[in-house]
């Protein structure tokens, strides 16, 4: 049995989805071009326009793939990301769907990144941790917090906070740190890419 996090705004859904496909069973975003993934310029990913609450095995936007970093192993299901949306803004962010098991959200960038920041926020008691790796899986740098910013009233919206990694070859970075039952959302990633050697 799939276990996935419940949204109880899922009134959410109904709004449209970026522009794009379904490859077997991934929602990809075609990438612009010229590709900016071939130049030192920042390049920034947020999510405003897609569909919440639905869950799907990864999502791709320009090049860069968000999944799972593994596969649950409390259950035979397969693992989800999914977008929720950031409650009293009109932002929305990328999280793990497997609700009752902590799993790292892993973010590829396909040509390589020389610096990575995220905008996350999370629910009370939540830490977070942004793990920078290079193509040969070793931890090249890291950055977190112990604990999450909390609001100071039921009518602010979760506060954000940013994380950034640097290394001269990011091949892909993980955020974790929810509880079960928990969530830490990536809302905003923006990263420098490394440049296009072939040209």
């Amino acid at each position: 049995m799939t276990h996935v996090r419940t949204i109880g705004l899922v009134v959410f859904c109904g709004l449209g989805l970026v522009s794009g496909g379904v490859v077997s069973g991934e929602w990809s975003v075609p990438t612009p071009h010229p590709s900016p993934l071939t130049t030192h310029e920042e390049v920034v990913i947020t999510f405003d326009k897609v569909e919440t609450g639905k869950p799907m095995p990864s999502y791709t936007d320009q090049g860069v793939v968000f999944a799972l970093s593994r596969r649950p192993s409390m259950n035979r299901s397969a693992g989800r990301v999914m977008f929720f949306p950031h409650l009293k803004t009109p932002r929305k962010g990328i999280l793990n769907a497997m609700a009752n098991e902590s799993i790292p959200v892993e973010v590829r960038f396909p040509k390589g990144a020389s610096s990575v920041s995220l905008v996350l926020w999370g629910s009370i008691g939540s830490s977070a941790l942004v793990e920078a790796y290079d193509k040969d899986n070793a931890v090249v740098d890291k950055a977190s917090r112990d604990k999450v910013p909390e609001r100071t009233g039921p009518e602010q919206p979760i506060p954000s906070f940013e994380l950034s990694v640097k290394a001269p070859a990011i091949a892909y970075v993980r955020y974790s740190g929810a509880p079960p039952g928990g969530y830490l959302v990536a809302d905003e990633v923006r990263f420098t890419p490394l440049a296009d050697t072939a040209k």
